[in-house]
């Protein structure tokens, strides 16, 4: 019998992952304060790598306490362009606002993936993809934006390179499914170890 494995997040693109990956995955949302971690990990000075590791490892120990018999994976991705973070924009206006700081420079993806069970930690994994977006137009910028629509709001940095916002890049290196928001080989190997997937 396999292991069971839970997402403690509600992204649908980490879900979609994990099952076309060949995994039967149960999701529960963590319900954390990102934004009271990353305020009070930024005053203390840690960096994006170590807040998303506390956060991903907050969601999936949280969740792991209610079901201390299965494998939980908790994720999280914090954007970082010229020393800011980036969070999902909250409007139309506000990701325009974002993607034109972003036009024309380099900025990392702190990646993290925690699993957990029985409310501790077992393993993480970070990674940091790079990517440089190309200097787009104002007229590219708001194509952009009418192509994303809503779905604008549910993403950090208002792209997602699996769809219309590939467009936007010159160059992207590193993980892609860290990318994505999941470090995912390094994941699969860990599970695979664990009895969630076929050795």
């Amino acid at each position: 019998m396999t292991a069971a494995v839970v997402l403690a997040s509600a992204s649908a693109i980490r879900r979609t992952l994990l099952e076309q990956a060949g995994l039967t995955v149960t999701v529960r949302p963590a319900g954390v304060d990102e934004d009271a971690v990353k305020a009070a990990m930024r005053a203390e000075g840690e960096t994006a790598e170590a807040t998303a590791t506390a956060l991903a490892q907050l969601k999936a120990e949280r969740v792991s306490a209610r079901a201390p018999d299965d494998l939980v994976v908790g994720a999280d991705q914090i954007l970082v362009c010229d020393e800011r973070w980036f969070d999902k924009p909250r409007d139309r206006a506000e990701a325009a606002e974002h993607l034109r700081h972003l036009r024309g420079r380099a900025h990392t993806l702190a990646t993290a993936v925690v699993v957990a069970r029985g409310g501790r930690r077992l393993w993480h994994n970070v990674a940091t993809p790079k990517l440089t977006m190309r200097g787009f137009s104002d007229a590219a910028l708001e194509a952009h934006l009418d192509a994303m629509g809503q779905a604008v709001t549910t993403t950090v940095g208002g792209y997602m390179v699996e769809g219309p916002g590939i467009t936007l890049f010159s160059r992207i290196e590193g993980d892609h499914f860290a990318v994505l928001g999941l470090p995912l080989l390094p994941l699969l190997g860990f599970l695979r170890q664990h009895g969630a997937l076929p050795n």
